[in-house]
């Protein structure tokens, strides 16, 4: 199906997705639409602010061409934005060609009665408003944009080379101890963060406790690289739905940057190799066991760790931003902030949940890797690869390269939303560090 305006109704047959056929409006469904490119946490904190406001969640996605004419240039293709999409915990069912002006034929089509945007303004590209008609029928409700976090603030980080929004200690930042401003300020700063990972730490309906989050506490040495045999220690951060019985306990771990479709895609083949595990030992035939056969418990590297393997300002995003897009992810069941680089078999038999049954890796890495950090997995005997995918290219460097390669288009972009323009001089400095960054890598692999 091409691309869709507001006048365009689709008959019976030529909908997105099913039902094909009207479904009776209900006020506990809600439609939330956008363009969800980068599947950042505000996206994820709009869907799950609007999940709470019903018992189900239709995400209308935009075609890549209505976007470009209302817009600007996607980062993403419309497949990965779906893939982002149907990995959020919230969301019910994703309908991808929704229309950029939210139609009240769409919506009333699905069953929705209401829909939900942030508290900012969204215009077409005659600058008008691009709910004007659900709101004139009354059918529109607002919630809180999420601050500090946009597609745009993301594409000026890869393209200025910023290091401004690392994050040296998250524990500290929470706390109140780090950060800008006054003591009291730090505190209320602090306060918000950690509210946000209690927000993102629940379940399908959003109300109820989700996925468990912890943070590990180790040497410098131990965190970055594999010269430490060292158990760390655990503080829990939010309580949630521990392993149930006879559940396989799962680890993974990496930086998660621009939590793309790569990643994703890698998630869910966890879970799927996982699910196949289950049908081969007899765990859906147990008719008590209503739930998943592993628990899978994501490892996230901090800021510092990630830089010093790959440079330049990697990571685009913070350990905070990375920690929230895996939490609201619906493959996770468990998110250890700051772990390691190297599960080494002191960390992975001191994991709270008992040692991995297994621990997978994806078939590439945006890491460049001059030792195994897995051979402690392998020791153990519980080391899993995932194949290819479709996705198993995309990560941070491939998303960081698009931007470059379209850069006029972009700084056309930024200037639209009233952002200072990408200078030439700033675009060059990025290839330059790239360069200067595959080098070193080269170097560190030849000398080690």
């Amino acid at each position: 199906m091409g691309t869709s305006v507001v006048s365009d109704v689709p008959t019976q047959g030529n909908w997105p997705v099913d039902p094909q056929e009207d479904v009776p409006v209900s006020k506990d469904r809600i439609w939330v639409d956008g363009c969800f490119d980068f599947a950042h946490h505000g996206h994820a904190g709009a869907i799950l602010q609007a999940r709470r406001l019903g018992k189900e969640l239709l995400v209308g996605i935009h075609s890549d061409e209505e976007i470009l004419e209302n817009k600007g240039p996607t980062v993403m293709t419309l497949k990965e934005r779906v893939a982002a999409v149907d990995a959020c915990r919230w969301s019910t069912k994703s309908v991808p060609y929704a229309p950029y002006v939210t139609s009240l034929p769409w919506i009333s089509h699905y069953g929705c009665q209401y829909v939900v945007h942030g508290d900012d303004i969204t215009s077409d590209s005659g600058g008008e408003d691009c709910y004007r008609y659900v709101k004139a029928a009354g059918r529109f409700l607002v919630v809180k944009r999420t601050p500090g976090i946009s597609t745009t603030d993301l594409v000026g980080r890869m393209l200025l080379c910023t290091k401004s929004h690392f994050i040296k200690s998250l524990w500290g930042i929470l706390s109140g101890v780090e950060g800008h401003g006054s003591p009291d300020e730090r505190k209320k700063f602090g306060e918000e963060m950690s509210q946000r990972i209690r927000d993102y730490a629940t379940d399908e309906s959003g109300l109820q406790q989700g996925p468990e989050v912890l943070s590990w506490f180790g040497s410098k040495a131990a965190m970055e690289d594999d010269a430490s045999e060292e158990k760390g220690s655990y503080r829990s951060m939010v309580k949630g739905e521990g392993p149930r019985s006879g559940q396989r306990i799962v680890y993974v771990d990496g930086g998660f940057d621009l939590f793309s479709s790569g990643h994703i895609e890698f998630l869910r083949q966890v879970v799927k190799a996982e699910e196949s595990h289950g049908r081969r030992s007899g765990w859906y035939n147990d008719l008590e066991k209503d739930y998943a056969p592993a628990y899978v418990v994501v490892g996230v590297h901090d800021d510092e760790v990630i830089n010093h393997w790959k440079g330049v300002n990697y990571p685009i995003m913070n350990i905070f931003e990375r920690g929230l897009c895996v939490l609201q992810c619906r493959y996770v069941n468990s998110v250890i902030f700051s772990a390691p680089f190297t599960p080494s078999k002191a960390y992975l038999t001191n994991i709270p949940y008992g040692t991995p049954d297994a621990v997978y890796h994806g078939p590439t890495s945006f890491m460049p890797l001059t030792y195994d950090p897995y051979t402690g997995a392998k020791e153990l005997g519980i080391y899993h690869e995932v194949g290819s995918h479709d996705f198993q290219n995309v990560n941070a460097g491939e998303i960081v390269q698009r931007i470059l390669k379209s850069r006029e288009m972009y700084e056309a972009r930024q200037r639209a939303k009233g952002e200072k323009a990408t200078t030439e001089e700033a675009v060059k400095r990025r290839e330059a560090l790239e360069q200067e960054a595959a080098g070193l890598e080269k170097d560190r692999a030849v000398n080690r």
